[in-house]
């Protein structure tokens, strides 16, 4: 036996140990590393707001406080909104279901001239099979709706630690990576840093502004077809048609369209025109003339960015592909060499005939030419034969 060979063989073996427990760890702590991913993203959103503050003087640390303090009190307000209209909803929907209950069942008998009664439809609901395994299935779930409840406030939590930190401590973080990197590194190094954090900030911006004309062209539908939560069901439409792409206009118009459904059903018709009215203003007005500036990517690539955010880390990647598309085309533009180019007209479009067309010979005919003329040749070229044709 050679002797390097026991050597290759407990290398070969270390090795694989080594993929093994370092595959077992990013399985366990792929988790953290989204949260961390998302802390990261979040600081990058409000560096711009605490960068402002810190040089009017004031502390970072109170700076990024007073930021996630009032987006905290934000969200945290509009959720009780939404709760207490939700609970309103439905308290006011279990009060009017007998009356709802029995409309039906008249339509029922009228249409199929059945005897019917409301009596016996509840006492069949309440003793059917499927809504007692229903009841015990509920039961039996209850602990685990706790646990992920508690799970997502502990995840948010975390989030809310990393991003902190993040933001609290980026000059130090700054300082910290370029320790390790030769100067010409490190001025790469700050620059993709400022970009990252001008593309964020500017989409998380951009999309605010957009969130807020779009409340408020949806508060103003809405109070004057008279439909309860005018002004929490405005701010849900700005926020999920702005902040969860692709699908989030037709998630957020969902629910005005169940809201003024029971007021009047013809209004539900009169939300969804104008869900979609407002979503083609958006799209092909607003959105190009706001975002130019801050993310200036092709609606394509944004698209396509979603999808591949998604299917790379679920709704987290949809949510920061945008921002981090954005960040790796403007750094790539900064050091991607661009030339002039030619003016050739097959750039704008214009193809280029080989030979004649149809059309071409159709008209050489009707003016009594044997060939249809190919393509014009310059005047100057026609000068310059007749001028080698007289030379010789």
């Amino acid at each position: 036996m050679p002797r390097w060979l026991p050597r290759a063989m407990v290398l070969a073996l270390a090795l694989v140990a080594c993929f093994q427990l370092g595959s077992w760890a990013f399985h366990q702590l792929t988790g953290l590393l989204i949260n961390v991913l998302i802390a990261f993203f979040l600081a990058l959103a409000v560096e711009p707001a605490v960068s402002w503050m810190a040089g009017r003087g004031m502390r970072r640390g109170a700076a990024t406080g007073i930021v996630f303090l009032g987006v905290m009190i934000a969200a945290l307000g509009f959720v009780v909104l939404l709760s207490s209209m939700l609970a309103g909803q439905i308290v006011s929907m279990v009060e009017d279901f007998p009356d709802y209950l029995d409309s039906v069942i008249n339509g029922i008998n009228q249409t199929f001239h059945t005897d019917l009664s409301r009596v016996a439809v509840q006492d069949s609901l309440l003793h059917s099979d499927w809504l007692q395994k229903y009841v015990q299935n509920s039961a039996g779930g209850v602990l685990d709706v706790s646990g992920q409840v508690l799970g997502g406030l502990f995840q948010l939590l975390t989030i809310l630690l990393f991003s902190f930190y993040f933001a609290a401590d980026g000059p130090r973080l700054r300082r910290a990576l370029c320790s390790v990197l030769p100067p010409a590194k490190q001025a790469e190094v700050l620059r993709a840093w400022e970009i990252a954090v001008d593309k964020t900030g500017g989409y998380l911006y951009s999309r605010g502004l957009m969130a807020l004309i779009s409340g408020i062209a949806h508060y103003v539908l809405l109070q004057a077809l008279g439909v309860p939560y005018a002004p929490v069901l405005a701010v849900w439409v700005g926020l999920v048609s702005q902040f969860i792409p692709t699908i989030g206009t037709y998630l957020a118009g969902a629910l005005p369209m169940l809201i003024a459904f029971t007021v009047d059903p013809w209004y539900a018709l009169w939300v969804l025109v104008f869900v979609v009215v407002y979503q083609q203003f958006e799209n092909y007005m607003l959105q190009p003339k706001l975002t130019a500036k801050t993310v200036d990517i092709h609606p394509a690539v944004a698209f396509g960015s979603v999808i591949v955010g998604t299917a790379l880390l679920g709704a987290v990647g949809a949510l920061i592909a945008i921002p981090a598309v954005a960040t790796l085309q403007a750094f790539l533009g900064a050091y991607v060499k661009r030339y002039d180019v030619t003016d050739d007209p097959r750039v704008h479009g214009h193809r280029r005939r080989a030979g004649s067309s149809p059309l071409a010979r159709v008209r050489a005919a009707l003016r009594g030419q044997d060939e249809p003329p190919g393509e014009a040749v310059p005047a100057q070229e026609e000068g310059a034969s007749d001028a080698r044709g007289g030379s010789q």
